[in-house]
């Protein structure tokens, strides 16, 4: 990989920096489903956590490292600090990848070692080779990072990136660790490295860069065009603060703007080539999935793969795009995995053709997720007249991904009006198979449901999110409900799709309770405070 110059490498950290996001936390199975993702979307490294972090992280990385890294497929990574413990986690937990990585970073700003880590520039200088030679004595493949490199004294870095490549490091990642930078600063920054790090010819430069001036992807690209080969990014831009830059975005500015970056990959200008290995059909059915998981929404107006991406509401620009799509869109919806298809099936559609349906959407559920996602399409087929493939995808991504079921819910009804107080009935069957009912009356529905199960349960919650969106249009149309809950400082997130908005509100809210309850029976989450990292 690492002589690979003249296209992009995608380094993919959803599954680390991206679950940094308040309120994103995954469990292992969670995050083994969104690698498989970004291995099928034909990411390069998927750094898939921080093995010292947690036991929960460890496992997560070891079960990625055998179940997605296999020989031929992407790379996987484990994040490190700069010490021995956290380095040997890493290894020990990327054992079973065929092509395994490990990141170790170390800040190197002054603010940063004068505050954080209380370290003069000598002792940076000392640690960097010792620690990457450590890590290169484990696995071939080695990242180095300095920290908030985009605040570090150049001449300093400089210093430091060479240390580290003569150590062993295959791939230097530039952080901007706080979105501090600009395009032209970046630029320079990376210009910089290539122009006086004598042995920078050996690794790939990365970059890595946070959004908090909404500046990630301009950065990047910027970076691209001074030298950088490696983009660290997440789906949906998603990550600590503002987010990280966003896979789907950095893609398609690639993909469509191929001419111009080119000439400054080596290219002919008119190479059509694509400058990445990602599949971009895939692009939005893995945003989609990611955003269910994490009980992260995305914006109607976010580019690329925001509802509102492709949607005209100027009757000038309808016309237009009627008469020719490229008077006001510079790519096809369908090229990112978005199709325009209405009817799918109904409700006298069989197996075979549900099966057969899924499969060209990209899903290949086994026999038990098929059996599953089937008997929902049943009961919504019989609520709706029309099956759209956006409805089959939150059917599956509903189904397939959901929580462990420890609470069921068997029952809701609810009573309310405009000069009603608003009551809810709901009955649970219980992680020991008890089915218990009670009442509540609250603000609206939706209260009254919540305060109801939370009299079932009876586990101390706080909810601290509530949204709800439509899959398609119409009035028959499936609501999808994402809801969070927070719990002695943890957040939970739970996530449901239904006809009926109350039954999908509630079901929500069990799941996220479900993922609440299953954290307190393990006593490695409840007791351990995990470390985080902000490269």
């Amino acid at each position: 990989m690492n002589n690979q110059r003249d296209r992009i490498i995608i380094f993919d950290t959803t599954l680390r920096d991206g679950e940094q996001s308040p309120g994103a936390t995954l469990n292992v199975d969670e995050k083994l489903t969104i690698a498989l993702a970004l291995a099928r979307l034909g990411v390069d490294v998927i750094e898939a956590g921080f093995p010292y972090a947690s036991p929960g992280d460890f496992e997560a990385v070891q079960k990625i490292a055998e179940a997605v890294g296999t020989e031929g497929g992407s790379t996987i990574c484990g994040l490190s600090r700069a010490t021995e413990q956290d380095i040997k986690t890493a290894a020990e937990a990327l054992k079973p990848a065929a092509n395994k990585r490990i990141h170790t970073f170390l800040a190197t700003s002054d603010i940063h070692l004068a505050y954080k880590l209380k370290k003069t520039r000598q002792e940076v200088l000392d640690i960097v080779p010792e620690m990457v030679a450590y890590a290169k004595s484990l696995v071939d493949d080695v990242e180095f990072s300095p920290e908030d490199a985009g605040r570090s004294d150049p001449e300093f870095l400089y210093q430091v990136l060479e240390r580290a490549i003569a150590a062993g490091a295959t791939t230097v990642n530039i952080p901007d660790t706080v979105g501090y930078l600009t395009p032209s600063e970046f630029g320079l920054l990376i210009k910089g490295i290539k122009d006086n790090v004598p042995n920078i010819d050996k690794a790939i430069i990365s970059v890595h860069g946070h959004n908090d001036l909404g500046l990630a992807v301009a950065n990047f690209l910027e970076a691209v065009k001074n030298g950088a080969r490696q983009l660290e990014c997440t789906i949906n831009g998603i990550g600590e603060r503002a987010g990280n830059a966003a896979l789907e975005e950095l893609v398609m500015a690639l993909h469509v703007r191929r001419q111009y970056f080119n000439t400054f990959l080596g290219r002919p200008a008119d190479s059509t080539e694509p400058l990445t290995n990602i599949k971009t059909k895939e692009i939005y059915r893995t945003s989609r999935l990611v955003s269910n998981l994490t009980g992260m929404m995305v914006q109607p107006n976010k580019a690329i793969v925001g509802a509102n991406a492709f949607a005209h509401e100027s009757g000038i620009h309808q016309d237009g795009v009627l008469k020719n799509k490229l008077t006001y869109e510079i790519m096809d919806a369908e090229s990112i995995g978005l199709t325009n298809n209405q009817i799918v099936l109904g409700k006298l559609s069989g197996r075979n053709a549900f099966r057969t349906r899924l499969k060209e959407l990209g899903f290949d559920l086994s026999e038990t997720d098929l059996n599953k996602a089937f008997l929902r399409f049943k009961d919504v087929a019989d609520k709706k007249k029309e099956i759209t493939d956006w409805d089959l995808e939150a059917i599956v991504n509903d189904e397939i991904n959901a929580a462990p079921e420890l609470f069921r819910l068997e029952l809701v009804q609810v009573s309310c009006g405009d000069n009603a107080r608003p009551t809810a009935t709901v009955a649970l069957r219980t992680p020991d198979g008890k089915e218990l009912m009670d009442a509540a009356i609250g603000t609206g529905p939706v209260d009254a449901v919540y305060k109801a199960i939370n009299r079932v349960v009876n586990i101390p919650n706080e909810l601290i999110e509530f949204s709800v969106k439509s899959v398609t249009a119409g009035i028959d149309a499936m609501g999808e409900v994402t809801i969070r809950l927070r719990h002695e400082g943890r957040i939970y997130s739970g996530h449901a799709a239904n006809t009926d908005i109350i039954v999908a509100s509630a079901r929500a809210y069990i799941s996220a309770l479900n993922r609440l309850y299953a954290a307190l029976q393990q006593k490695d989450v409840k007791d351990e405070t995990p470390q985080t990292a902000s490269v």
